[in-house]
Protein backbone atom coordinates (compact mmCIF):
# COMPACT_ATOMS: atom_id res chain seq x y z
CA UNK A 1 0.00 0.00 0.00
CA UNK A 2 1.21 3.63 -0.73
CA UNK A 3 2.07 6.31 1.98
CA UNK A 4 1.02 9.78 2.27
CA UNK A 5 4.23 10.40 0.52
CA UNK A 6 4.07 8.71 -2.50
CA UNK A 7 0.46 10.81 -3.42
CA UNK A 8 2.16 13.47 -2.30
CA UNK A 9 5.10 13.24 -4.40
CA UNK A 10 2.83 12.62 -7.41
CA UNK A 11 0.77 15.67 -6.62
CA UNK A 12 3.81 17.21 -6.40
CA UNK A 13 5.62 15.97 -9.96
CA UNK A 14 2.12 17.24 -11.63
CA UNK A 15 2.15 20.27 -10.38
CA UNK A 16 6.19 21.22 -11.11
CA UNK A 17 5.82 19.07 -14.37
CA UNK A 18 5.42 22.31 -16.72
CA UNK A 19 9.38 23.13 -15.74
CA UNK A 20 11.56 19.75 -16.75
CA UNK A 21 14.35 20.85 -14.30
CA UNK A 22 12.32 21.56 -11.33
CA UNK A 23 10.27 18.05 -12.26
CA UNK A 24 13.69 16.19 -12.57
CA UNK A 25 14.82 17.92 -8.95
CA UNK A 26 11.43 16.50 -7.46
CA UNK A 27 11.88 13.33 -9.12
CA UNK A 28 15.52 12.83 -7.94
CA UNK A 29 14.34 13.92 -4.49
CA UNK A 30 11.45 11.77 -4.59
CA UNK A 31 13.90 8.48 -4.90
CA UNK A 32 15.27 9.14 -1.69
CA UNK A 33 12.02 9.72 0.21
CA UNK A 34 10.16 6.78 -1.29
CA UNK A 35 10.25 3.07 -0.45
CA UNK A 36 11.60 0.89 -3.00
CA UNK A 37 7.81 -0.58 -3.80
CA UNK A 38 7.04 2.84 -4.04
CA UNK A 39 9.76 4.10 -6.64
CA UNK A 40 8.32 0.93 -8.71
CA UNK A 41 4.92 2.14 -8.50
CA UNK A 42 6.44 5.66 -9.32
CA UNK A 43 7.96 4.20 -12.48
CA UNK A 44 4.79 2.66 -13.48
CA UNK A 45 2.52 5.72 -13.07
CA UNK A 46 5.63 7.96 -14.88
CA UNK A 47 5.21 5.82 -18.06
CA UNK A 48 1.49 6.76 -18.49
CA UNK A 49 1.41 10.19 -17.30
CA UNK A 50 4.34 11.33 -19.89
CA UNK A 51 2.96 9.48 -22.83
CA UNK A 52 1.96 12.70 -23.95
CA UNK A 53 4.89 15.12 -22.46
CA UNK A 54 8.22 13.44 -24.40
CA UNK A 55 9.93 16.16 -22.78
CA UNK A 56 9.74 14.26 -19.35
CA UNK A 57 9.84 11.17 -20.71
CA UNK A 58 14.09 10.85 -20.30
CA UNK A 59 13.46 11.43 -16.63
CA UNK A 60 11.96 7.63 -16.07
CA UNK A 61 15.64 5.91 -16.35
CA UNK A 62 16.80 8.53 -13.87
CA UNK A 63 13.86 6.40 -11.60
CA UNK A 64 14.99 3.15 -12.69
CA UNK A 65 18.56 3.36 -12.53
CA UNK A 66 18.12 4.72 -8.39
CA UNK A 67 15.50 2.20 -8.14
CA UNK A 68 18.74 -0.32 -9.16
CA UNK A 69 20.59 1.42 -6.84
CA UNK A 70 18.44 0.65 -4.04
CA UNK A 71 17.83 -2.89 -4.40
Amino acid sequence: MASINYYYTKSVLETVSANPVQFKKELLKATRNLMPYEIEHLSKWLTTYTTHKPELKKFIDDVKECKVQII
